[in-house]
């Protein structure tokens, strides 16, 4: 127990950065627009997805190599095209995640305030944060979040529950999952749940930061242990969303905002009128965490997995060699992230449309590949995935590459 308290990092950062629109809006848009029944993508997802996480760590903890490395010693075709989904989330996800939480810190706090100007604090105070505190205040400060947040969500839950379900309204009709509209909502939820394959790659580096602060380097054993103890706090913490979502919003014909700050906003509102106003810290300090939580890690995994990616694929340019290289990315990342605000706000839908194109068709590949770098020749017979785990991965690629397929059929027709 002592040994894994000590490697718990990777997993706890993983959660908080999985923990964000993922699930503060698609898994509560799940339970308030379909029901329970919605347990089960939530799940399923989560576990089809899951070989495809833990490879990182597995790949790291054995090799202390990253898996960009990993995707390297496949050939360089390979990393190129993780470098191309790289970029493309350098340019849309942090800007979408900053403008969200922005928009929630507006909301939720009642301040008068433009969300641009907002998201530019928050872009310097992030910052200011990873590259002075760098990767061991990152998991510390991320240990206080993510345990506030449990506890906000648990108290949350259990008063909701508490409570009991809404009155059904006269005439409501549970809306269809099977037509186009619920597979297209079915495909946002697999899709970014817990979040997309890509980021198997920033767990390897948290990783890679992990053992340089561990004094003895923990077993595999250990590594995957603490890895999954944040994998199953983000599946719960899904479930507990989508239960909030079902007991307080099913069935009341509320019509629920496209726009992920709008919908958080009707969410407190809502719980305030279902349980109490005294409740309303408790669900705004939930929400808030979630994002801000969910900003700090993707903004330090982007900056340190482009780092890595432009090392490997340029090793003689001395710039990326740089001691301070991870400094001036995260600097980098803001700069260029905000101007992406400053100039495409009116289009970021169309921004992270892209992104989530992009994300959706690859990620079959992105699974691949990682099954393809732990079964490789530096990684010991004995500490490569089992038949079971191998089993599991081929039908988490088969059931992503069906998804992926039809949503380039849908935005086809």
């Amino acid at each position: 127990m002592r040994a894994l308290l000590k490697a718990l990092g990777p997993g706890l950062l993983f959660a908080s950065m999985a923990i964000g629109t993922s699930h503060l809006v698609l898994s509560t848009k799940a339970g308030a627009q379909y029901g329970w029944i919605m347990v089960i993508p939530i799940l399923l997802a989560n576990l089809l997805k899951y070989p495809f996480f833990e490879f990182g760590i597995r790949y790291t903890t054995v090799t202390e190599k990253s898996l960009v490395e990993g995707y390297l010693n496949l050939g360089k075709t390979y990393l190129w095209i993780y470098a191309f989904v790289t970029l493309i989330s350098t340019f849309t996800i942090l800007a979408a995640l900053y403008v969200v939480t922005a928009g929630l810190f507006i909301n939720l706090f009642q301040i008068t305030a433009w969300p641009g100007t907002v998201s530019l604090y928050l872009f310097l105070f992030i910052s200011l944060l990873l590259i002075v505190g760098k990767y061991r205040f990152l998991e510390t400060s991320l240990k206080a979040i993510i345990s506030i947040l449990f506890i906000a969500l648990l108290i949350t839950t259990i008063l909701v529950l508490q409570k009991g379900p809404v009155s059904i309204s006269e005439g409501f009709q549970r809306p269809e999952i099977f037509n186009e509209a619920g597979i297209l909502f079915l495909i946002g939820l697999v899709g970014w749940m817990p979040t997309a394959v890509e980021a198997s790659g920033w767990v390897s580096l948290w990783g890679m930061e992990n053992l340089k602060t561990m004094k003895e380097k923990p077993t595999l054993k250990i590594a995957l242990q603490e890895f999954n103890v944040g994998y199953i706090l983000t599946a719960v913490l899904a479930v507990f969303f989508m239960i909030i979502g079902w007991m307080t919003l099913y069935g009341t014909g509320t019509e629920l905002s496209g726009n992920a700050v709008a919908f958080a906003g009707q969410l407190v509102n809502l719980f305030t009128v279902h349980i109490g106003n005294w409740a309303y810290f408790f669900i705004a300090v939930a929400a808030f965490a979630t994002m801000f939580s969910t900003c700090m890690t993707a903004h330090d995994a982007i900056s340190r997995v482009s780092v890595d990616v432009m090392q490997k694929l340029f090793p003689e340019k001395p710039v990326f060699k740089n001691k301070n290289a991870f400094a001036y990315t995260v600097i980098l990342m803001m700069l260029v992230n905000w101007m992406v605000i400053m100039l495409f706000s009116a289009n970021m839908a169309d921004l992270v449309g892209l992104a989530t194109f992009v994300s959706f068709v690859l990620a079959p590949l992105l699974g691949w590949m990682n099954l393809k770098t732990v079964m490789g020749k530096d990684v010991p017979m004995k500490d490569r995935p089992g038949n079971g785990l191998r089993i599991l991965t081929y039908c988490g690629m088969v059931f992503l590459s069906l998804f992926a397929l039809y949503y380039c059929w849908m935005l086809l027709v």
